[in-house]
């Protein structure tokens, strides 16, 4: 008996140790798993930090025209030229909104905090979704895969010139990212959590609902209380999405998904902005893109196309003309997965391959980043220092006609002062009887279009900005009207068209 007892109490001692051990094992590896989720939470947010403020140029007058300038006029209420149709919901640019009523109150609504906290905002965000996205990575795949997926989703130029910039495409990929994470996976309990930011995203910019809709039909069939479902969570969401904010801002509810239908479906207004052949995307948008990434991604693909079948998001933008770099951002940290796969199956040439990788993006990065297309960010600093008319040139209010391609710049956000300012007008054609699209109206024939429009040298503006293209057809006006050149900005080394490489400042005398 005492034997029996003597080996039941050792038994018992053997199970505790193994107990304590394994104990001891699980709390090393959250530990462990801790450290290294603080590691990657720190050392992304530092990244998009310094993304955030090396990137210093313009890309597309929407990082501006629907969001800040939005923003700015929500709270200071400054002139606006902003096209009110209903396709566009306010809930993005009311985040700055926010933002900048508080650093109203505050007294702190100085230039660089209206231009830069967005950014900054935004570089945060985009941050919490690389650190979601890496965790995902982790649970569909081992450490390796994730941990070179995340490498190539870092490292590239593309993610690294969009997605700091508050633009709804970059608000759209970074919401998606978050929703991917809380996606129900096969295998797992499903849950609708994600729904919330699919929703989210679908009122930033409706065309999200193009990349979810069939994930959405996937969770769906799925799910075993479809009613539930239904009654509980597509009506509510499909509800909000459907009258979103734009209540906040017109005293009559606004279907902005409707509007977005019809305007740029049925009414062909995307087409007003350049249209593209259906095989743009893979021709020529895909491959700029994901830029040197290219090799990779396809090795990947060959590797893992069968375990993730997600080519149908890189067809998902060629259902209308009208086709964009930015639009097929939010597809790209996707297909890093297939790039993480193909480095970590190169083994032996994996540390030749991510420095190649490195340093390839890291050339149009800095280029994009710093270089390109940044003359009409620098040209608003020189309008903002009119803003104080003791301390300039002129003895009259300052006056500003931008003769640029309409949005080629900011506007009263980016300078902060009510000053007198017109650009020229290209209001997309809604059907109106009397539409007309003053900037073709002024490059047909701009001289004409000067004279007609100030006949008195009382009505002249105190100040022209044009690109460097221009300013030969203007010449006889400019001197005729004693316009001397001021300033010369760079913009870029690639001009085209009516955009050129140099930015001029005339000022009358």
């Amino acid at each position: 008996m005492e034997n029996i007892r003597s080996r039941l109490k050792f038994g018992n001692k053997e199970e505790d140790v193994k107990l304590r051990t394994r104990k001891s094992q699980l709390y090393c590896f959250l530990c462990s798993t801790g450290v290294l989720g603080l590691r990657v939470a720190l050392l992304t947010v530092a990244f998009r930090l310094i993304n955030c403020f090396l990137v210093q140029t313009s890309f597309v007058p929407d990082e501006y025209w629907q969001s800040l300038e939005v923003s700015h006029h929500m709270v200071f209420k400054y002139p606006s030229t902003l096209l009110s149709t209903g396709i566009r919901g306010f809930s993005y640019p009311l985040l700055f909104a926010i933002i900048y009523k508080i650093l109203q109150c505050m007294n702190y609504d100085s230039i660089y905090l209206l231009i830069w906290l967005p950014r900054v905002i935004q570089a945060l965000l985009a941050a919490f979704a690389d650190v979601k996205f890496f965790y995902l990575m982790r649970t569909l795949e081992n450490h390796d895969i994730a941990k070179w997926t995340f490498f190539c989703h870092l490292s590239s130029w593309f993610t690294w010139f969009c997605c700091t910039r508050t633009l709804t495409n970059s608000m759209e990929t970074t919401i998606t990212s978050l929703a991917l994470f809380y996606y129900p996976l096969p295998g797992s309990k499903t849950q609708s959590r994600y729904l919330t930011l699919v929703a989210l995203a679908v009122i930033v910019r409706p065309t999200a609902l193009i990349v979810w809709f069939p994930l959405i039909l996937y969770h769906f069939w799925q799910e075993d209380d479809k009613l539930r479902l239904i009654t509980h969570r597509y009506i509510p969401i499909g509800f909000v999405v459907s009258f979103n904010s734009r209540r906040v801002v017109f005293p009559q509810w606004t279907m902005v998904q409707f509007n977005f239908l019809k305007f740029n479906i049925i009414h062909g207004v995307a087409d007003f902005y350049g249209s593209h052949p259906w095989h743009w995307y893979f021709t020529q948008g895909f491959m700029v893109v994901i830029g040197p990434h290219l090799p990779f991604f396809l090795h990947g693909c060959t590797l893992a196309l069968k375990k993730y079948k997600s080519c149908w998001w890189l067809l998902s933008g060629h259902l209308l003309p009208h086709k964009e770099f930015r639009f097929i951002y939010p597809v790209l940290p996707f297909c890093m997965v297939f790039c993480g796969i193909s480095l970590a199956s190169l083994k032996a040439w994996q540390q030749a391959a991510a420095f190649l990788l490195l340093v390839s993006n890291l050339f149009p990065a800095l280029y994009t980043g710093l270089v390109h297309q940044r003359g009409t960010l620098d040209v608003m600093n020189h309008i903002q220092t009119l803003c104080d008319v003791n301390s300039s040139s002129i003895t009259t209010q300052p006056d500003v006609l931008f003769l640029m391609p309409c949005h080629s710049t900011p506007y009263y956000s980016h300078i902060h002062c009510p000053i007198k300012m017109r650009f020229l007008e290209c209001r997309p054609d809604l059907g109106q009887e009397d539409y007309v699209d003053e900037a073709d109206i002024f490059y047909r024939d701009p001289l004409l279009w000067l004279r007609t429009l100030f006949p008195y040298k009382s009505s002249l503006p105190t100040h022209l900005l044009l690109f460097d293209v221009l300013e030969q057809e203007i010449s006889v006006f400019l001197q005729g009207n004693k316009y001397v050149r001021t300033a010369e900005i760079f913009h870029t080394h690639f001009p085209e068209g009516r955009v050129g490489g140099s930015i001029f400042i005339y000022e009358r005398h």
